[in-house]
C-alpha cells in the first residue's frame, strides 16, 4: 500500500514539474518600451543609427550575447550589421523569439523565449546575420533597440563535383592525372575507376586542399573515372561527374629470322622479318630490331619505319645470337617481350672450301720451267689461325724431250699471322725427266691472303720443295701459284 502511495507521489511530482517547464518555456509580453536597451529620443530611428547605436554599445552586447549562449556568433553580428539590410517588418502576434536582450535597472540581462502578446503587430527591423552555414534572423523593436533573435536556419549549400581527367588516351602504366580541384561546397571528394565490366579497379579519396591525384592503369581497355562530392552535411552531389579514359593496347611484335641453325653463316647476311607484327587498335608505327651476342651484349641495333620491317644483317663472327624487335605503335605504345619477339639463333663459318690453284714452278736442272694446276682442299683448322691444305694436279713442261708432264700431290698444315701464312707439309711428284725417279718432296709454301669474304679467298703463294732420297741439287723446284678457294 506505502509503494502504491509512493509512485502515485511520484507521477504527481512529475506533472507539476512538467507543467510548471511549460509555463515557464514562452513568456508573453504584451507591450514593449519599459526596459529598453538604449532610449533613443525623438522620431523612429533610422538603420544608420542603429548601426551607430550597436558600434557604441558593442561591449554591452557582447554581454548580452554570452549571456544569451550565443557568443559565438558576437563577432559577425557587429562586422555584418555594419553593410546589413535593415527591413521593416512587424512582430506578429504568436510569434515567439529565442531571447531578447535588454536593460533593466541599468544592466544588461538576456530572457527568452518571448511571445507576443500586444494588441497588434509590433513595428521592428528584421536584420539577417549569416555565420557559416547558419543564417540568424534579428528583430530589433522600434525605438526601444532591444536585439532579439527570432530564427536560425541551417542551410547547407549542395556540393558540385567537377572532374578533370588528362590524358583521356594513354598507354599502359603512363601517369594519369585526375584533377577535382574544380568542385564546390565539398568537404570531401571521391574518384573511383571501373573497367568496361564494372567492376572497380581503384578508388581514392581526396579533399578540397588537396584534390589531384596521379594514377596508372596496367591493363588495356576502356575505364570510367567517376566523381563524387560530398556536401558539409556528407550528402553526395547530383550532378554527373564522370569521364571515359581509353588505355592503348600495346601492338604486338614478331620476328621470323631467316634461319634458326645457320650454317656457314659468317660473311652472309642474315634476314630478320618483323612484317607480321601488328597491333590490335592502331598501326605499328615502327620496329626497332636488338642483336645481342651469347654474353647479352648489343652487337647492333636498326630501326624500320617503313613497311615492310626487315633488317639484313652480315655477321662476321660464328656463336649464338638473340635477336630482339620491339614494335611502336602511332600512339607511342611498346610491345612487350615474348617469344615470338625474341628468337636465338645460330651461326657457324664456312670451314671447309674446294682449293683450285695454278702457277708456274721451276725444276733444276738448267731450271726449266712447268706450268700447273692443282685441286684439292682448304680446310680451317682454327679460324684464321691455323688450315690444312691437300692439293695435286699434273704440271707441263715448256720444254720436251727429256722434260715430262708429272703428277704431284701436296699435304700442308698452314700457320696464318693476319693474311700472312706459313705452310710445311709433304708432297709426291712423279719423275720429271726420263732419267730421274718419283719420289716424296719436303714442301714449304710462304704465301699472302688477298681476299677473304669468309666465303671465299684469294691466296699468292711461293713454294718450295725438297726432295727426299733424291739428289737435292737435282730434283728440287721452286714454284709461284695462285689460288682461290670457294
Amino acid at each position: 500500500m506505502l509503494i502504491r502511495r509512493g509512485k502515485l507521489v511520484v507521477v504527481v511530482c512529475l506533472i507539476m514539474c512538467l507543467a510548471v517547464g511549460l509555463s515557464a518555456e514562452v513568456k508573453k509580453i504584451k507591450s514593449m518600451g519599459s526596459y529598453t536597451f538604449v532610449r533613443v529620443r525623438g522620431d523612429i530611428p533610422t538603420p544608420e543609427v542603429m548601426k551607430m547605436l550597436a558600434d557604441r554599445y558593442a561591449g554591452e552586447i557582447k554581454y548580452g550575447f554570452d549571456q544569451a549562449g550565443y557568443g559565438d556568433i558576437y563577432l559577425a553580428f557587429i562586422e555584418q550589421l555594419k553593410s546589413a539590410q535593415f527591413e521593416d517588418t512587424t512582430w506578429n502576434i504568436g510569434e515567439t523569439v529565442k531571447w531578447m536582450l535588454f536593460r533593466s535597472q541599468g544592466k544588461i540581462k538576456v530572457t527568452g523565449p518571448l511571445e507576443w502578446a500586444g494588441k497588434k503587430p509590433l513595428e521592428v527591423f528584421s536584420v539577417k546575420v549569416k555565420r557559416g552555414f547558419k543564417t540568424y534572423t534579428f528583430i530589433i523593436p522600434k525605438p526601444c533597440g532591444n536585439i532579439a533573435l527570432i530564427d536560425e536556419v541551417e542551410q547547407i549549400p549542395e556540393a558540385i563535383c567537377s572532374l578533370k581527367v588528362s590524358p583521356v588516351k594513354a598507354n599502359i602504366n603512363d601517369p594519369i592525372t585526375v584533377d577535382m580541384s574544380g568542385s564546390q561546397e565539398a568537404k570531401n571528394l571521391k574518384v573511383e575507376v571501373f573497367d568496361k565490366q564494372g567492376n572497380k579497379v581503384s578508388s581514392k579519396d581526396l579533399v578540397l586542399e588537396t584534390a589531384r591525384w596521379q594514377t596508372r592503369i596496367e591493363k588495356p581497355g576502356e575505364y570510367v573515372f567517376k566523381g563524387t562530392a560530398l556536401n558539409f552535411a556528407d550528402k553526395p552531389s547530383a550532378n554527373v561527374c564522370e569521364t571515359l579514359v581509353y588505355i592503348n593496347f600495346p601492338p604486338i611484335a614478331q620476328v621470323v629470322p631467316g634461319c634458326l641453325e645457320c650454317r656457314e653463316y659468317v660473311g652472309r647476311p642474315l634476314t630478320f622479318d618483323a612484317s607480321n607484327s601488328s597491333d590490335p587498335d592502331g598501326e605499328v608505327a615502327r620496329v626497332t630490331f636488338e642483336l645481342a651476342d651469347n654474353n647479352g651484349q648489343i652487337v647492333d641495333s636498326m630501326t624500320a619505319s617503313q613497311k615492310p620491317f626487315i633488317w639484313k644483317k652480315t655477321l662476321y663472327r660464328p656463336g649464338k645470337y638473340t635477336v630482339s624487335v620491339t614494335a611502336y605503335d602511332n600512339d607511342g605504345a611498346a610491345s612487350t617481350v615474348t617469344s615470338d619477339s625474341r628468337k636465338t639463333i645460330s651461326v657457324t663459318r664456312k670451314t671447309l672450301f674446294i682449293a683450285a690453284e695454278a702457277g708456274s714452278l721451276l725444276a733444276h736442272g738448267s731450271y726449266t720451267a712447268f706450268g700447273f694446276a692443282r685441286m684439292g682442299m682448304f680446310l680451317w683448322l682454327n679460324p684464321d689461325k691455323t688450315s690444312l691444305t691437300f692439293t695435286s694436279g699434273a704440271a707441263a713442261p715448256f720444254k720436251g724431250s727429256p722434260w715430262k708432264a708429272v703428277i704431284s700431290v701436296n699435304l700442308l698444315g698452314n700457320i696464318h699471322f693476319g693474311p700472312v701464312f706459313l705452310g710445311l707439309g709433304a708432297g709426291f711428284m712423279t719423275k720429271e725427266r726420263s732419267d730421274r725417279k718419283a719420289g716424296a718432296d719436303g714442301v714449304g709454301q710462304l704465301g699472302v691472303t688477298l681476299s677473304n669474304d669468309y666465303l671465299k679467298m684469294w691466296q699468292l703463294y711461293f713454294e718450295f720443295r725438297a726432295p727426299i732420297g733424291r739428289s737435292f741439287s737435282d730434283c728440287h723446284k721452286m714454284a709461284a701459284g695462285l689460288r682461290y678457294n670457294f
